[in-house]
């Protein structure tokens, strides 16, 4: 029993000390202004005089009395206590007394914001025996309150003897939230006549439940006399000018709580919000700089710390001293030669040794991979002829061509992961990258090489790098620190013309107009390669997989993995054939020797791809595979062309303009190359066709033709998804047929 009520004691000193310190804090008025009126702290937002408080919380100072007394504006109401932690005031209000039958007694009190009477604080009490009294008043929304209280004694006029308000002479009732005003008077219809002797006094009031406590003493007429009727009583204050806190925080000018370090709280008694300093501060939240950061390690008693004590802002540290152990804010803190003895420090040390011994040896393990690796990669880029590009660059000024990190592809494709794959094929994969200046590229990487043909790499790059035509995709730069080089090349995002023609689920929305416009911009690109280079340079690998489209639908020529520079010397020629089954040279395949006639051959089978709709190689009706240049050949020699037309295109009444390509495809189709136009030959026919044979009506807007884009992630295989087998002789350097 002694120990809990220790315990109650240093509890309730406790709170009284914190009690202490924040009054202390808080009693903080307007800068100017009188902090007291008599023995009343005044703390803003009160404030006596001018300017010295917020609208609703003047108080007035009645210095005539000694000591001075407060008083809530101009009422008669009197202030006993301001409490800025707990929102509350304490004040006097007058009790009603019936004496010796009297009646016609009664009290009111009305209150006007900010105040309102505390409903958890204050209760309704009647003291008196055979006495009923009743108190109406009215909440601040409008809502009429009406209570009563009926307490009785018996024969003898005897009370319980049990302390408390139960009914024997006293009783008690609870109050609404939000109450205004209040009129308190008893009732005629009880008859206290018999119990006069003893009880000559009846009282009503409302008032702080923790001040009264009744005694039979409180029957007897002295309790009026000794309380001057008068009794204390709780109100609530708020900032009633908003509703709430939200409300307050969106008109900020009108918003009470100042400075930082300050908090908001909805007022639980009525409309209105409430100021508060945060957790670790102290003060008055309701002026500019009001809340002060708590030194926690000055009052031991509120904040136990039994170790070092450091303060922070809004909070501190407690520790224990270097040597000790333990939770410094709950116990002492005990030496640590007391909790692991030697054998267990020895085994703590070893344990740290070995981490760190490991951590080192991985630290060594890493550096010593990283060395590795970047020896790797400088002797790739010496042996890909890096030194020999920047050499050249320097040499010849080239600025189109750059040359990129590993590290600056990686990011661009997501480490090459496989939703950002765009084309493959048997030699390599293309990907869709962002670089770091946010361009869009494709990365064509390759899958193997053939080391004879690296000296000529870097003088391709260059030479490609020069290439500055608007229907070629344009070679951006390579990377060489890998074993495979990597191209990196402008972007096109409108897919091929093969996905374009043959699409799986779709009739090909192209009109005869774009189609010939197409044929004509990808022969054009095709003569620049031929004659308008400082070097000729031959595609190798003419197909409508290799014709890209962008928005507008105009052509660009891509993939030069086949690629060939023409050689200086005439009776060269190259030993190393490949391309794409259905578009290849047969005079090539025989001599071995790669002409610009070969090109001029692969794009007569495009141009049947574009008045035919069919692919290079397709399923006749019997679903055997059939080569559309043979078919084409033959048809034509037996002048019935019209079979293997697109319908749809002799419907849009292009018969005769079709049949003029189909000369133009056949003399491409020529067995022998000298027999061929050349590509620029062939860029003039087509423009004279657009140009003189169309009519104005076949004029069309690429906006208008709704196309089902290429989608950026396919599914790769080692042989063309379209039925085309790719041809491989292992020996070209950038052989990568990626589908594009």
């Amino acid at each position: 029993m002694v120990a809990k009520r220790v315990v109650v004691f240093q509890i309730a000193a406790t709170l009284l000390l914190a009690s202490a310190v924040a009054a202390a804090a808080a009693a903080i008025s307007k800068p100017g202004c009188l902090s007291k009126c008599g023995e009343v702290d005044i703390p803003y937002p009160f404030g006596i005089g001018t300017n010295c408080s917020m609208e609703g919380f003047n108080i007035t100072c009645d210095h005539t009395t000694d000591p001075s007394k407060p008083f809530i504006g101009e009422t008669n109401i009197e202030i006993l206590n301001i409490s800025l932690v707990d929102h509350e005031l304490s004040v006097h209000i007058f009790m009603v007394a019936q004496c010796n039958q009297q009646s016609g007694r009664y009290s009111s009190t009305s209150l006007g914001l900010p105040y309102l009477f505390s409903a958890t604080s204050n209760k309704f009490t009647v003291v008196g025996c055979s006495s009923l009294a009743y108190v109406v008043g009215k909440t601040v929304k409008g809502r009429t309150y009406a209570s009563g209280c009926l307490s009785y004694c018996d024969d003898a006029g005897g009370v319980s003897e049990e302390p408390g308000c139960d009914g024997m002479g006293c009783c008690q009732t609870f109050i609404p939230e939000s109450l205004m005003n209040f009129t308190t008077y008893f009732s005629t219809s009880f008859d206290n006549s018999q119990v006069a002797s003893f009880n000559p006094c009846s009282y009503a009031f409302v008032a702080d439940q923790n001040w009264f406590h009744f005694h039979e003493s409180a029957l007897s007429d002295d309790f009026g006399k000794k309380t001057n009727y008068l009794v204390p009583v709780v109100l609530d204050w708020a900032m009633r000018n908003q509703s709430s806190c939200r409300d307050a925080k969106a008109h900020p000018v009108n918003y009470a709580c100042r400075g930082g370090n300050t908090a908001c709280v909805d007022s639980t008694n009525g409309p209105g919000y409430l100021c508060n300093c945060s957790q670790g501060y102290t003060g008055n939240p309701y002026l500019e700089g009001g809340c002060q950061d708590i030194d926690e390690c000055e009052h031991p008693q509120l904040y136990p710390c039994f170790g070092v004590c450091t303060n922070t802002q809004g909070g501190y540290h407690c520790t224990c001293p270097p040597g000790t152990h333990g939770n410094a804010s709950k116990e002492n803190c005990t030496d640590i030669s007391s909790k692991f003895p030697l054998p267990a420090r020895l085994t703590v040390g070893f344990s740290v040794i070995v981490v760190i011994l490991v951590a080192l040896l991985s630290c060594v393990i890493i550096s010593t991979q990283k060395t590795k690796h970047k020896r790797e990669r400088d002797i790739f880029f010496r042996k890909n002829g890096g030194f020999k590009l920047y050499e050249e660059i320097l040499s010849k000024e080239v600025d189109t061509v750059q040359v990129f990190t590993v590290e600056e592809l990686q990011r661009a494709t997501d480490n090459f992961a496989d939703k950002r794959v765009i084309g493959c094929g048997g030699y390599g994969m293309v990907y869709r990258g962002i670089l770091d200046n946010q361009r869009t590229v494709a990365i064509k990487k390759s899958k193997k090489v053939d080391e004879r043909q690296k000296d000529e790499f870097v003088n391709e790059i260059i030479v490609l790098s020069q290439i500055n035509h608007r229907h070629i995709v344009r070679l951006l730069g390579c990377c060489l620190e890998l074993d495979v080089p990597m191209l990196v090349y402008e972007y096109i995002s409108n897919g091929s013309l093969f996905d374009v023609l043959h699409p799986e689920h779709y009739t090909s929305p192209l009109p005869l107009q774009a189609r010939l416009m197409i044929a004509e911009q990808a022969a054009e690109a095709l003569a620049y390669l031929h004659s308008a280079t400082n070097r000729s340079i031959i595609h190798g690998d003419v197909k409508s997989l290799n014709i890209l489209l962008d928005d507008d639908l105009s052509a660009k020529v891509s993939d030069f993995g086949a690629s060939q520079l023409v050689p200086m010397d005439e009776d060269e020629f190259i030993v190393f054939v490949q391309g794409t089954l259905g578009y290849l040279d047969p005079e090539c395949m025989q001599t071995r020797r790669l002409t610009d006639r070969s090109d001029v051959y692969s794009f007569g089978v495009v141009l049947l791809e574009l008045i035919t709709g069919k692919k290079a190689i397709y399923a006749d009706d019997a679903s055997e595979k059939r080569s559309l240049a043979t078919s084409f050949l033959v048809l034509m020699k037996e002048q019935r062309l019209r079979d293997i037309l697109d319908n749809k295109l002799i419907g849009e009444g292009g018969e005769q303009l079709l049949g003029e390509v189909a000369v133009i495809a056949k003399e491409c189709l020529s067995v022998k190359g000298e027999e061929r136009p050349s590509m620029k030959e062939v860029a003039e026919r087509l423009h004279s066709l657009r140009r003189f044979r169309l009519q104005p009506r076949e004029e069309y807007d690429p906006g208008d033709i709704e196309m089902v884009k290429a989608e950026d992630t396919r599914r790769c295989t080692e042989t063309d998804t379209s039925g085309y087998h790719i041809l491989d002789s292992s020996t070209l350097l950038k052989n990568v047929d990626a589908g594009r």
